[in-house]
């Protein structure tokens, strides 16, 4: 089961596969991979920023759980790093979570959509097929909104969405852009996704080999990290004792500063054309 009490069908093995991959030729299918002064796409989502400067974003998504928030925030503070969060309405509805998001607020972190009730927008084949319908989609958007008015954003200053299970379908996209908002998605090419996997999960990833993965698409891929949009999750919950990604994220961030690397804010890095 997921961690929202829905099968999680084949989720693993497509998590799994993201990191299988590189980057560009997952993209080539609707981009085009010589353009490396323009976003990425990927069935109607950005899921890649400019690739001409060393610069990347970090976006963290939060749901069930926070225990990751704190220590993320810490790190991000000591680095002067602005990142944006995506929460789920219960998230933001959570009164344990209250005090976290609104230092987030205030500390400058952007704050967005990840859907209200976290839903399973379409099943985990491929090509993957439908689970909700365009008013259920926008009527849960509506309500991520409202819960996300009660902290302050306006959509209009931050119209960014990322889709629960960071899954998606050219429809949501669509819908998406319809409702007046860019939806985004993680860049394939690392394991940073994995890290809210449980203990007794068969495919558990341990931290620091998240961190290797991460290196290591710096090191191979053609544009290292340009334009990345690095996915990272506030909570992993109590069944994940082993290890935590938040406690390698210091470190983990200066050596990819060190190699010439700035962090920015996901509006900067994909620039007007969004």
């Amino acid at each position: 089961m997921s961690r929202s009490g829905r099968p999680a069908l084949n989720r693993r093995a497509w998590l799994a596969s993201l990191a299988a991959f590189p980057s560009i030729p997952v993209l080539a299918r609707t981009c085009d991979i010589d353009d490396r002064a323009r976003p990425q796409r990927d069935h109607g989502a950005i899921v890649r920023g400019p690739r001409d400067r060393k610069r990347l974003a970090l976006v963290f998504t939060g749901d069930q759980y926070a225990e990751s928030a704190g220590p993320i925030l810490d790190v991000l503070r000591r680095h002067r790093i602005r990142a944006a969060c995506f929460l789920t309405g219960r998230f933001l509805r959570e009164p344990e979570f209250r005090r976290v998001i609104r230092r987030a607020r205030d500390e400058g972190h952007d704050l967005g959509p990840h859907s209200d009730g976290h839903l399973l927008y379409a099943t985990w084949d491929r090509p993957p097929k439908l689970l909700v319908t365009r008013e259920q989609f926008l009527a849960d958007l509506a309500a991520n909104d409202r819960a996300l008015a009660a902290f302050g954003p306006e959509p209009s200053r931050f119209p960014y969405f990322l889709p629960p299970y960071e899954h998606y379908t050219a429809e949501i996209a669509a819908w998406t852009a319809a409702a007046g908002r860019i939806l985004i998605n993680l860049t394939p090419g690392t394991l940073s996704h994995t890290d809210y996997m449980e203990d007794a999960d068969p495919r558990f990833v341990p931290a620091d080999r998240i961190v290797e993965s991460i290196l290591r698409a710096e090191r191979t891929d053609p544009d290292g990290l340009n334009g990345f949009l690095l996915l990272m999750h506030l909570g992993a919950g109590p069944r994940r004792t082993r290890d935590h990604l938040h406690d390698r994220l210091d470190a983990l961030l200066g050596r990819i500063a060190d190699r010439g690397y700035a962090f920015v804010r996901v509006g900067e890095l994909l620039g007007p054309e969004t």
